[in-house]
């Protein structure tokens, strides 16, 4: 049953003054002042969560410290730019695969072409998405402008249009995509069927979203899940966590690919060393007791 909401705003000190209360060890009200000025005391309560005794009187653990919760946001913060790199990669190596196999093996401005969609109505929405996209990049993208200004053409062939594509629509488009031959041609260099690259692009945008708009990572559920591989590549299914919401498996999968778009990374150093400078229980993650023996995360001698 609903009520009236009839919680009043609280100045900085009285939101101090609250988490003392309920057991928080705050040493310097200042510092915790200033994070609560520029972070939020309501952005940060999802990070204080977790320390909590008892969540319906919001009452701490003995000895959690503000300090604990500062950690655990930089922590979730520095985890995000390290995803955002990754997928960075990621969105611009599946782009140009997708855009070269689309092009050889149907031609320059196959995008143009509804035959090659499943869903037209689907396809429509990506057509006129792609357009406008092209449309906002002319001010700033020479190569549109030199296109525009060139050809009498209504898109860029689909090596060039591809490049002012958003990941979201990039996953959509491939989603949408008929011929199975070329389905399984841009899905063969990460070593996945075309079924479970269709899971993880559309997985992975949400992951890119919820980075770039500066939401929770660290111990979030998705809703979009990733598709678990089974049975090839051999061993990579033995690397997963059965059944999790939580960021383990989407790091598994950050790691495969990284492991083939850029062999010499060192994106799995930095996120161990991230995750061992911060002193993270990853437990929260949905990190299995025995990660750390999956070949997925060995560093290379």
């Amino acid at each position: 049953m609903t009520r009236p909401f009839d919680k009043s705003p609280k100045t900085y000190q009285e939101q101090i003054d609250i988490l003392r209360e309920r057991g928080m060890q705050i040493d310097d009200a200042r510092k915790a002042c200033f994070y609560l000025k520029h972070l939020n005391y309501y952005r940060l309560a999802a990070y204080w969560l977790p320390f909590e005794a008892d969540h319906a009187t919001h009452t701490f653990r003995p000895g959690i410290s503000f300090e604990h919760v500062l950690n655990l946001y930089l922590f979730d913060r520095e985890l995000r730019l390290l995803a955002l790199d990754a997928i960075e990669r990621i969105e611009i190596s599946v782009r140009a695969h997708w855009a070269y196999e689309i092009a050889n093996r149907h031609g320059p401005h196959a995008h143009l072409d509804a035959g090659l969609a499943r869903n037209r109505k689907h396809y429509q929405a990506n057509l006129a998405k792609l357009r406008n996209e092209v449309l906002r990049s002319a001010s700033g993208e020479v190569f549109i402008r030199h296109f525009q200004q060139t050809y009498n053409e209504e898109l860029p062939p689909v090596w060039a249009a591809c490049e002012v594509m958003s990941m979201g629509l990039l996953s959509r488009w491939y989603r949408n995509l008929k011929p199975f031959n070329t389905r399984v041609a841009i899905a063969k260099p990460y070593k996945v069927s075309e079924q479970v690259l269709e899971s993880w692009l559309h997985h992975l945008s949400t992951v890119r979203n919820i980075c770039a708009h500066h939401s929770r990572l660290w111990n979030r559920e998705f809703t979009v899940t990733p598709r678990i591989p089974s049975p090839s590549p051999r061993g990579l299914r033995d690397q997963f966590a059965d059944c999790s919401r939580k960021s383990y498996n989407t790091l598994v999968i950050i790691l495969h690919l990284m492991d083939i778009i850029a062999p010499d990374h060192h994106w799995r150093k930095r996120l161990l060393a991230l995750i061992d400078s911060h002193g993270i229980d990853v437990g929260h993650m949905g990190f299995p007791e025995s990660w750390r023996e999956f070949p997925v995360w060995e560093i290379a001698a």
